[in-house]
Formats: structure tokens, C-alpha cells, sequence
């Protein structure tokens, strides 16, 4: 049974139980970076967030404590802060709810709670990665060719295509140079990773050896 440390039915906050909720919320918000930045790229800003959220959150809680008008201007805080925060994917919005959770267990007093959360949750994050969770096993590119103005895009790669690709979309074409080349812009799924170099060997001879771009394939900023 989790129990907590601080007396809820006391009118004051002793220095020795603030402390301890404070420390605890540091040491949680760093574990918490830790299994952010082992698990990708971070930046050192949003690292050092993760650490100090926790006990942020904690102080707010412990302000509160029951007080419903301190609530509602917490509430209000909160909101202004959501619309002024750049919008991130959904790995960065988990990891700050996850440390905002651990603020509310060690703001209540709960930190065997808050402990066990934090390993728990952290400890499922990273074995989800290193099991690679989720992840796509097709081989999905983005393919950007340049052609020039006389060949007709609709047609001109639909057996190289057939050869190399499972599924292909046209997605845009854009004129360049004054209208005198097409880039023509395509998401495909290839057959075989080990065939890509052949496959942009067989569009070069095609295009007469313009520029031919393979790239890994582009996730839209608002999806999740």
C-alpha cells in the first residue's frame, strides 16, 4: 500500500517534508531525462524541462492543497502556457505528462508512489524501443526526379516501377527553370532495400542522368 509522507490534515508544510518532496522530484524529473535522450535526439532545453517539471508541478500542488480558488488560477496558468508552447510530437507530449504525473504523486506526498511510476513507466519506454515497438517493416521512400519538359511523368517510370515497387503514389509535380524541366514527386515502398541503387540506375538512364533523389520518408508535423 502506497502511503504518503506529508499531513494532509495540517494547516502547515514542514521544512523537512517540503525537502524531501523537492529532492525526490529532481532526482525523478532527471530519471526521467535520462530515459528521454537514451531513447533519441534532445535538446538540451527540453532536457533540462524534464528535469525541473516535476518539481514545479510538485510546488504548484503544494500551494493548492485544497484551496479551490488557488485551483482555478493554476488551471488558467496552465492554459496560457499550453497556447504559448511550440506544438512537439507525441514522444516529447508523453515524457512531459509523464513528468507532470510524477509532480502530482510528489506534490500529494506519494513519493514510494512517484518512485515506482517513474521506473516503471521509464523502464516500458526503453524496452519498447529497444524492441523497435510499433515500427513500420516496409520500406517506405520518398522519390523526387527531375525530367525534362518532353517526357510524359504519367507514364515514362511505370515499368521500373513495377520491377522495384511495391506500391507507388504521385503525389506532386512542379515545373523548374522557367518551365522547362518537371520535378516529379513520388512515395513508394520498395521490394527490396539491397535493389534501390539499381532502381535509381534504371530512372537516371531514363531521364537522362538528372537528378534523382531517394529520401527516407517525411512524417507531416501534425501527425502523431
Amino acid at each position: 500500500m502506497f502511503t504518503g509522507i506529508l499531513n494532509e490534515s495540517a494547516a502547515y508544510l514542514s521544512f523537512m517534508g517540503g525537502g524531501i518532496c523537492t529532492f525526490a522530484s529532481l532526482l525523478l524529473g532527471l530519471w526521467i531525462s535520462i530515459v528521454y535522450t537514451i531513447q533519441g535526439h534532445a535538446s538540451k532545453n527540453f532536457k533540462i524541462t524534464l528535469v525541473l517539471l516535476p518539481a514545479l508541478v510538485q510546488l504548484v500542488i503544494m500551494m493548492v492543497n485544497g484551496n479551490l480558488g488557488t485551483g482555478v488560477a493554476v488551471l488558467g496558468t496552465f492554459s496560457l502556457v499550453r497556447f504559448r508552447s511550440v506544438p512537439g510530437s507525441s514522444r516529447e507530449i508523453i515524457f512531459i505528462f509523464f513528468a507532470m504525473a510524477v509532480g502530482l504523486a510528489t506534490g500529494m506526498g506519494f513519493l514510494t508512489f512517484a518512485c515506482f511510476i517513474s521506473f516503471v513507466i521509464g523502464l516500458t519506454s526503453l524496452l519498447l524501443n529497444k524492441l523497435s515497438f510499433g515500427s513500420s517493416q516496409t520500406i517506405n521512400k520518398d522519390l523526387h526526379i527531375t525530367i525534362p519538359e518532353n517526357l510524359d511523368y504519367t507514364e515514362i517510370f511505370d515499368d521500373i516501377f513495377a520491377q522495384y515497387v511495391k506500391q507507388v503514389e504521385l503525389v506532386k509535380v512542379k515545373t523548374v527553370q522557367l518551365g522547362s524541366m518537371f520535378e516529379v514527386y513520388y512515395q513508394i515502398t520498395l521490394r527490396d532495400i539491397k535493389q534501390e541503387k539499381a532502381m535509381i540506375d534504371a530512372i537516371r538512364t531514363r531521364n537522362g542522368n538528372l537528378s534523382v533523389i531517394v529520401a527516407k520518408r517525411q512524417v507531416n508535423s501534425d501527425e502523431l
